[in-house]
């Protein structure tokens, strides 16, 4: 199978150090940005790096986010191969206890308490992961400054989950099973720890939302400003929650037709006509989050399962179509787009 992980490995070793690069030279630059708070009375707003003192790059703070883990994943698995001095300076410049305190100090205000949730939350808890799990000097050094701010938005996503009803289907920022997936490792490595109430929240959300979903209507996709498929997204954070055992047959009543790589629209790539256009340019990253999702699944069912070959062959078309713009295109992807790059091919 010419897209199986070994493949994706070679091809994000060869892209590494671009990857690393892009991401270095975004989350260090401070404009254009796109501040996100709530004012509360009159006066100068403070500014974007005031309030985000370690995340004020690649125009919003997820993006800025991600865009470190792009650099600490990769920093992690290619260090031959990627900029490593320079990364471990950057963020040693970024990653402290100074600035994470700061960037505590933005979300324990009750007037931000939904801001970047759950998206940026989820974002936020991988980068801690990663971090947490690499055995390095430098990264237990970042992975302590990062704590206070993931206990934190761990502490915040659990709550939220007991009290929300309904989760978003929906294919930007919003979406709830995408969040909750991004957050898991975390919750899984905290719950090794001997704090499970994070795992345990999602896993209960997760089969109170969706283990009874069936045929769901992914025909409707994409939107015009998707990033994410809502169908894709539920069935990755699903193939995490139930395991092999449960899996394979919930996917066959949730999306029944894939052996035979329908519905079509679902498995043809998306077409970006203006990358310049922030919310248009978010189909790029939609290509790249149907291939990771299209993989993951394939990887999760069993080694003989029919719709193995189709799942590949559609996350290589979209991987075709959207890795050509990762580096050298427009702000409006290339501030964000190596993060679901990295995530397909690794």
């Amino acid at each position: 199978m010419t897209f199986d992980r070994r493949r994706r490995e070679e091809i994000l070793r060869e892209r590494a150090a671009g990857y690393v690069r892009t991401a270095l030279a975004n989350i260090t630059r401070e404009y254009p940005h796109m501040p996100y708070f709530v004012a509360t009375g009159p006066g100068a707003y403070p500014t974007h790096r005031e309030l985000h003192p370690a995340f004020y790059g690649c125009f919003d703070w997820h993006s800025c986010v991600e865009m470190h883990w792009v650099v600490v994943r990769l920093l992690r698995r290619f260090p031959d191969a990627v900029p490593g001095s320079e990364a471990r300076a950057t963020l040693d410049e970024l990653l402290t206890a100074e600035n994470i305190a700061a960037e505590a100090g933005f979300f324990s205000d009750p007037n931000h308490r939904a801001l970047e949730r759950p998206y940026g939350w989820g974002w936020l808890l991988a980068l801690s992961y990663e971090l947490k799990t690499w055995d390095d000097p430098d990264a237990r050094r970042w992975a302590a400054a990062l704590e206070p701010l993931a206990t934190l938005l761990g502490s915040n996503l659990a709550e939220w989950l007991t009290v929300v009803t309904y989760p978003q289907r929906t294919g930007v920022h919003q979406n709830t099973a995408f969040a909750l997936s991004r957050a898991y490792d975390y919750a899984k490595l905290r719950a090794g720890q001997g704090d499970d109430a994070l795992l345990a929240t999602i896993r209960a959300a997760a089969g109170r939302w969706f283990a009874r979903d069936e045929d769901y209507p992914a025909h409707y996709e994409p939107s015009g400003a998707d990033f994410l498929s809502p169908a894709l997204c539920e069935a990755e954070l699903m193939s995490r929650i139930l395991g092999p055992s449960r899996f394979p047959g919930w996917l066959e009543r949730f999306l029944p037709t894939l052996a035979d790589s329908s519905p079509e629209s679902l498995f043809r790539p998306a077409v970006v006509s203006d990358p310049t256009d922030g919310h248009i340019a978010h189909l790029h990253g939609l290509n790249l989050s149907r291939a990771w999702a299209f993989a993951t699944l394939a990887e999760r069912l069993p080694q003989d399962d029919v719709r193995i070959p189709p799942l590949l062959a559609a996350a290589e078309r979209h991987a075709a179509a959207a890795l050509p713009h990762v580096t050298g295109s427009d702000y409006m992807v290339e501030h964000w787009l190596a993060a679901y790059a990295t995530l397909l091919l690794s």
